[in-house]
């Protein structure tokens, strides 16, 4: 029996899956709709099936904030290319996605993928919506973030995201938002790992310490070779490492050198701060690659992050910072597309 337009309308607009689906499906099931539905559903599940192992590290970081900028939530969700990734279908089902996610306080994607959607399970949507799109679509990452202020920035090109997370006092609330917006800028393309240099590991500071004196010591070799000044080569990496004995030691160091100097002790104390200032810059290179508030404030070159807030306002606290990039750490598959075309050609 021929199929009336209508239905393959109204089939396509509940199940939102393709014109020649929709029409197939009534023609399996004699023009029944709510068989028609179920039909979608079980081939969705056993195409989406099929395209589960397939590598999905395009998409989008999408982020969602309150209308108080008291909670947050960021969301990395994948495709399989860039174009799917700019479908409307795609954009509109990220947003339902992390509207639930930001309604419903979802920790993880174990989380998500458990919860009810739509009246079925979150996996059965996204199921659904993969055999509609037609490629593996993954939701990777998540992060909810509640506090006294909550902003962030995600670049345009969606690839990128930063959630960030303040107190401070009342009065400081507006101040602040407009700095976290700034600070997620900076994070973005700047990429710190963690908000201070007391959150980097001992074992990562211990490993990073001997690598970079060791590139330094390969780098002054060249240099010497070239009779170029030799760059000097730091005990230390990070500011953890600066306790009260390391920071008397070398300011006894200096006094020595300005004795030996002759430098008359009346104008110690104008010159050593400078020094021990410099000191702590020259032995703290981890800390300006990892820690955000160490980091030069690309908004103010002239700052630090954390003297940027200070300036700002003293009340100012960061106590969350996540930063997404988009397919992190997943393996790429190369694709030879001349093979696979003359396969199936084949």
């Amino acid at each position: 029996m021929a199929v009336a337009p209508s239905l393959i309308k109204e089939l396509r607009e509940k199940s939102g899956a393709g014109m020649l689906d929709c029409k197939k499906a009534l023609n399996q099931c004699d023009g029944d709709i709510e068989k028609a539905m179920l039909f979608l559903r079980e081939s969705g599940l056993a195409k989406a099936a099929k395209k589960s192992g397939n590598v999905a590290a395009e998409g989008i970081i999408s982020l969602k904030i309150n209308d108080d900028f008291t909670k947050a939530t960021m969301l990395e969700m994948n495709s399989q290319t860039d174009f799917v990734a700019q479908n409307e279908n795609f954009l509109d089902f990220v947003k339902e996605t992390v509207d639930h996610v930001q309604a419903n306080d979802l920790a993880d994607s174990e989380v998500l993928r458990a919860s009810t959607f739509s009246g079925t399970t979150y996996e059965e949507y996204l199921n659904n919506k993969i055999a509609t799109i037609g490629e593996n679509l993954v939701p990777r990452k998540i992060a909810n973030v509640s506090s006294t202020v909550v902003n962030g920035y995600v670049h345009s090109n969606g690839r990128i995201g930063v959630l960030l997370a303040a107190t401070c006092d009342e009065s400081a609330k507006e101040k602040t938002l407009l700095l976290l917006k700034s600070i997620g800028m900076h994070a973005a393309a700047m990429k710190p790992s963690v908000i201070s240099y007391k959150d980097l590991d001992p074992e990562f500071i211990e490993s990073e310490n001997k690598a970079i004196i060791a590139d330094i010591e390969k780098e002054n070799i060249e240099l010497h070779r070239l009779g170029k000044p030799l760059k000097k080569i730091p005990e230390y990496v990070s500011r953890s490492q600066l306790g009260d004995e390391v920071i008397a030691s070398a300011k006894t160091a200096m006094e020595e050198e300005l004795k030996a100097q002759g430098k008359p002790e009346t104008i110690w104390e104008r010159i050593i701060p400078g020094q021990i200032a410099r000191f702590i810059q020259d032995n703290t290179q981890l800390d300006s690659t990892h820690s955000l508030l160490s980091q030069t404030y690309v908004i103010d070159d002239k700052k630090t992050v954390e003297q940027a807030i200070k300036d700002t306002d003293p009340s100012i606290e960061i106590v969350k910072y996540v930063r997404f990039e988009l397919g992190d750490g997943i393996e790429k598959k190369e694709e030879d597309f001349a093979a696979e075309v003359a396969s199936q050609l084949g």
